[in-house]
């Protein structure tokens, strides 16, 4: 990992925030992914999405 990137890109962060556009747009990612995977612990995975396992095809 490199220390000095991250810390000249805090630095450019820190000296021009993104917008609350930007900033709302990340959010709203974050929350539908969160959304997303409360739905799938607590319902399950669907049937209809899982792969059926196939045996090797002969030759």
């Amino acid at each position: 990992m490199n220390y000095a990137l991250w810390l000249m890109r805090s630095k450019r962060w820190a000296q021009k925030p993104p917008s609350g556009r930007q900033v709302r747009f990340v959010l709203a990612i974050i929350a539908i992914s969160v959304a997303l995977f409360a739905y799938e612990r607590t319902m399950g995975w669907p049937e209809m999405l899982t792969p059926d396992r196939v045996g090797r095809m002969p030759r």
